[in-house]
């Protein structure tokens, strides 16, 4: 997925917040279910990040073109692991380890249905 940085994304400097990396992850994850008119809100329930192992490598600056890769690196009974990349041209510029565990909606943890582990095995694979 690719995003352009705005102004509201960085700091004076035009150098973007650290934080907002993780929104363009959060983002390029969104957008694999809406770009197939799915919500990431299932019927029975939906994911939480659960752990986050953040790698900073150089800054985006206001008006750069990014790129987001998504790619699972394992699927668990109730969680599931995804590595996203931020590109800058060709130069990886960010690298996020992330677990989501998957909740009902009334916050327990529940195992991932077969129908749910196939979606995601065809989002992110």
């Amino acid at each position: 997925m690719q995003i352009r940085v705005y102004y509201e994304d960085t700091d004076t400097g035009g150098v973007v917040y650290h934080s907002v990396y993780l929104n363009f992850c959060e983002r390029a994850r969104s957008e694999a279910f809406f770009s197939r008119d799915l919500s990431p809100v299932l019927e029975n329930g939906h994911f939480v990040a659960k752990k986050i192992e953040a790698e900073y490598m150089a800054s985006a600056k206001l008006g750069d073109m990014l790129e987001i890769t998504t790619d699972l690196l394992e699927m668990r009974a109730a969680s599931f692991r995804l590595k996203q990349s931020i590109y800058k041209g060709e130069k990886k510029i960010f690298e996020l380890f992330i677990t989501l565990a998957h909740i009902s909606f009334e916050g327990k943890a529940q195992k991932i249905d077969m129908k749910t582990k196939e979606l995601l095995l065809g989002l992110f694979e």
